[in-house]
């Protein structure tokens, strides 16, 4: 992953979020909007086919998906994602990220 950076010149400011991020052949780019100890929110563009292999996270994580297509599997069960919807991924439980085209998410990650 690649283009991290801090969002402080974004306080204060309206913007398009999916126009935060470019997405990049054969890759997955990603910004870092807010970073604190309470938790984080990172921006991601995936390019078709790319994808985050099974993990866990020891915090509830929430993936909005912004723009194109993605399946999240959680706990072993996939769910397909378009733009404007979001899925909770529960503390200690397994997930993985694909993206069935090109798509944009917000990862919002709370630690507590």
């Amino acid at each position: 992953m690649a283009g991290d950076s801090s969002g402080s010149e974004l306080i204060g400011s309206v913007v398009d979020l999916a126009g935060l991020i470019d997405y990049q052949d054969g890759a997955i780019v990603s910004r870092t909007l807010i970073k604190k100890p309470t938790g984080t929110v990172t921006l991601f563009a995936f390019d078709q086919g790319q994808e985050l292999s099974e993990h866990t996270a020891p915090y509830d994580a929430m993936v909005q998906v912004l723009d194109g297509e993605a399946e999240v599997t959680i706990g072993g069960k996939p769910w397909r994602l378009t733009g404007g919807q979001m899925v909770i991924m529960p503390t200690d439980v397994p997930h993985a990220v694909k993206a069935v085209g090109r798509f944009k998410m917000l990862l919002t990650m709370v630690r507590s």
